[in-house]
């Protein structure tokens, strides 16, 4: 993977040179691009552009012969840190919520994680990308986590973030513009973003603690994905089984954001945006079918359960939580907490049934 792009062909003029500026000035020119493009994705209100920005930096630098990499350490500890941000955004709060609707929830999840891996199925038994690659693209929500576990069991992680992150801008812009039709957004103002907030120091070293602790568990259990998974499961249980308090401020975020994406984007080749360019017309026609799938879903639920329209569209919507609770929250009628109820549901369930069920997918394709 890595030998095609620390190997350009002699063709390719700007390959060579990029390949023969310094280390310093390879990441210079990455931290410069990365900055722009996160920027225009913030003004642009699309979703993840503090992860997406230095992704798409570092794909125009891999692709033109950047031989910088991600150091296996920071690469572990930016995964341990959002191991933390997704144990932090589970609320104790959703669970009455489930526990009153869940053959409801749990029969949409059922229904979500089903069509979402039948089209991952069927990108894959045509042969459109590798392997399990479409069914960890496929799957409807937990964007980050998803790609970070991705690796660990064997698919192509540059792939896996093409569709994952292609699927939340696209199901985000959907929900925006759904959301238009029952409610007037634009005079709601996002809460600006306070980059360096004043440290709390208990809980701070608190969620400090729990990324060394969960990351260093993660690797002696030998957990698959170790940091991220190991500072997830140790992070959830002390955050809502201990009720600590966790804080991760905006500085650290973006700083993780920017190495996960770096990672990821480094490592592509020339052959391999060809690839995902030549999938591009499948992968945005399985994402419209499951933004359609459901959005049928959300009408059985109205109609059946009595839910709002809305609340039952955004509550189905497969995936861009961050977008889906400001949407939420901008419009009166809607029952917030069913929404989120439903989303972290189908967030938790997507990371402990997305392994089993890509191996099932694996094995099926083998077997066909």
């Amino acid at each position: 993977m890595d030998s095609e792009a620390e190997q350009p062909s002699s063709n390719h003029p700007a390959i060579e040179r990029m390949k023969r500026l310094s280390k310093p000035w390879q990441w210079l020119f990455l931290l410069v691009i990365s900055a722009l493009f996160a920027g225009a994705l913030e003004l642009a209100a699309l979703p993840a552009a503090l992860l997406i920005g230095p992704m798409l930096a570092a794909i125009v630098a891999g692709t033109n012969g950047a031989t910088v990499r991600v150091p296996r350490l920071l690469f572990g500890a930016a995964q341990a840190v959002v191991g933390c941000l997704v144990a932090a955004s589970i609320s104790a709060d959703i669970f009455p919520v489930f526990y009153k609707e869940w053959p409801l929830f749990l029969g949409v999840v059922i229904a979500t994680v089903a069509a979402s891996s039948l089209l991952g199925w069927l990108i894959s038994r045509w042969r459109i990308l590798p392997g399990t690659t479409a069914v960890w693209g496929s799957s409807p929500g937990a964007a980050t986590a998803m790609v970070l576990m991705a690796g660990a069991f064997g698919a192509d992680q540059r792939l896996v973030a093409f569709m994952q992150y292609l699927r939340v801008i696209l199901v985000s812009m959907t929900a925006a513009l759904v959301a238009k039709m029952w409610v007037d957004t634009s005079g709601i103002e996002v809460p600006p973003v306070v980059w360096f907030p004043e440290i709390d120091p208990q809980p701070f070293a608190a969620t400090i603690g729990m990324a060394l602790v969960g990351g260093l568990a993660g690797r002696l259990c030998r957990l698959p994905s170790p940091f991220f998974l190991g500072s997830f499961i140790f992070g959830t249980v002390i955050h809502l089984g201990l009720e600590v308090p966790m804080q991760l401020p905006q500085w650290l975020l973006a700083a993780s954001y920017a190495m996960v994406g770096w990672a990821i984007g480094l490592n592509f080749t020339r052959p391999i945006l060809r690839h995902a360019a030549r999938a591009l017309p499948q992968i945005i026609a399985s994402i419209v079918a499951l933004i359609a799938f459901c959005g049928g879903l959300a009408f059985l639920i109205s109609r059946l359960a009595g839910v709002d329209p809305l609340t039952a569209y955004l509550a189905t919507s497969p995936g861009g939580m961050d977008s889906v609770a400001i949407i939420a929250a901008a419009a009166r009628n809607v029952d917030i907490s069913f929404v989120m109820a439903l989303q972290s549901a189908r967030f938790l369930i997507v990371l402990l049934v997305g392994p089993s069920i890509a191996r099932l997918v694996a094995r099926s394709i083998r077997e066909g």
